[in-house]
């Protein structure tokens, strides 16, 4: 087996399909933060909330006031420089740093497809992607080749096998595949719509768009790695994503992951996409053209060992919810940066009360006096937000002079349709209790008759 991996090491491949991803990737990414200053979502956000609520660890990070635009603005000008090539290693580096810094912002607003970029981004900087069809490789010869190692392109394939195939286990639940739930909540609204719309009611149609996601996730990554069925399921992976683009309001998602999948196609795809844009951009692609080979990446050991680490990393993260008690859904212990997308329709009322524990003097708190719309949302159903929001409260009323400050709050919570129920414990002073890894056994168990069995 070992002999076999270092065969494998030792092979080469075609540049061009390294470079198309690079120039999609970056476009991309720029497009979407063009996209979200254009909506104001930067000032809608980050700027106007008076409260952030932070990843557990990365309490540091948080939104700069209107320095906050200074960041996206380095972010964009990173994707320009990796769309062309230029200064390609530190350009991919500052786009993983101030990418990731706005993710990790507030949580309010988390995303698969922002963590997915975030790693896409992670992987980029240890891959020669500006080796073929850059202005680096035109300015510097020592860094132009034609061919580079094969690995440096399965990777980012893994990458998307991995994003796929887990998002297709994750939908092997009962929710999922014998209530058609949480579809069978979103689609009915979408009646209007032409052609389709008539179907949208449907119980019957909300089955066959649930099995049939799970289906397609599951099998989607191995049909684009066989050759044979490679062009029908790069079709079906457009129209999947062009019709989940139509139903949901989930932004550059569906294009990102459509320009991501064409590295699976043949480097002579490649080439022909990069002839196009020599021919517009009056670029000579020939000047890339040597057939010069880069045998072996620079500090080619060092990478492999972080990229092995990395991906036993992202086989198993997701499945640390394993390590916790209770129904996932509900507690969402181990939910996020797990592939786990559009599966759970909740909506929740939370509801803070202050107790001076010395004067026994009590009242209420208007989550709309510190939150906005959106996040008073996600707070409501979300057992960490809700400790963090509780503490933030505590640590107000403490400013304000009051000694022994009491968070309780009255919780209640709706999951894929089932009846509201309570969802925190209302006796327990949640400001004397810590955000930590451990089991929150504060949260009370979900109880509903309507189990969900399944990953």
């Amino acid at each position: 087996m070992i002999k076999g991996i270092q065969q494998y090491l030792k092979k080469n491949t075609e540049a061009a399909p390294l470079a198309v991803f690079r120039i999609f990737f970056g476009f991309m990414m720029l497009l979407s933060l063009l996209r979200f200053t254009y909506k104001g979502w930067i000032d809608q956000l980050y700027i106007q909330p008076k409260f952030a609520f932070s990843f557990y660890g990365f309490e540091w990070i948080k939104p700069l006031g209107n320095y906050t635009y200074i960041i996206f603005l380095i972010c964009a000008i990173s994707t320009i420089l990796i769309t062309i090539g230029y200064k390609y290693k530190t350009a991919v580096l500052v786009f993983f740093l101030s990418f990731s810094y706005i993710e990790l912002m507030d949580k309010t607003y988390y995303l698969n497809h922002y963590y997915f970029v975030s790693l896409i981004a992670f992987i980029l900087f240890f891959l020669p992607a500006n080796a073929y069809f850059s202005v680096d490789a035109k300015l510097n010869e020592k860094i132009s080749y034609q061919k580079i190692p094969n690995w440096t392109i399965d990777c980012l394939k893994l990458m998307l096998a991995i994003v796929y195939f887990y998002a297709g286990l994750a939908k092997l639940n009962s929710d999922w595949l014998f209530r058609a739930s949480p579809l069978n909540i979103w689609l009915p609204i979408q009646n209007n719509l032409p052609l389709v719309g008539v179907f949208m009611p449907k119980t019957w149609f909300h089955f066959v768009m649930s099995w049939s996601g799970a289906i397609y996730d599951l099998t989607i990554p191995f049909l684009l790695f066989y050759k044979r069925t490679r062009l029908y399921a790069f079709i079906i992976v457009v129209i999947f994503h062009v019709f989940t683009r139509i139903l949901f309001s989930i932004g550059m998602f569906p294009y990102i992951m459509i320009v991501s999948t064409i590295i699976f196609f043949d480097a002579k795809v490649h080439h022909k996409i990069l002839a196009i844009f020599a021919s517009f951009f009056k670029i000579s692609k020939t000047y890339f053209d040597q057939n010069k080979v880069l045998f072996k990446a620079k500090k080619q050991q060092v990478i492999l060992n972080v990229l092995a680490l990395f991906f036993v990393f992202q086989i198993l993260f997701p499945f640390r919810y394993l390590l916790y008690p209770g129904e996932l859904f509900w507690n969402e212990e181990g939910y996020r940066f797990s592939w786990r997308v559009m599966l759970i329709e909740k909506a929740g009322f939370a509801e803070f009360k202050i107790v001076d524990k010395e004067t026994k003097q009590q009242f209420y708190i208007n989550n709309r006096e510190y939150l906005s719309a959106i996040q008073e949302k996600q707070m409501s159903f979300q057992s960490d937000f809700i400790l963090q929001f509780a503490h933030f409260l505590g640590d107000t009323y403490k400013q304000k002079g009051m000694k022994n400050p009491q968070v309780f709050v009255d919780s209640y919570v709706t999951l894929n349709g089932r009846l509201s129920t309570k969802f925190i414990d209302s006796k327990i002073d949640l400001y004397q209790q810590k955000e930590s890894f451990k089991h929150k056994n504060w949260i009370i168990p979900f109880n509903h008759e309507i189990k969900i069995k399944g990953l």
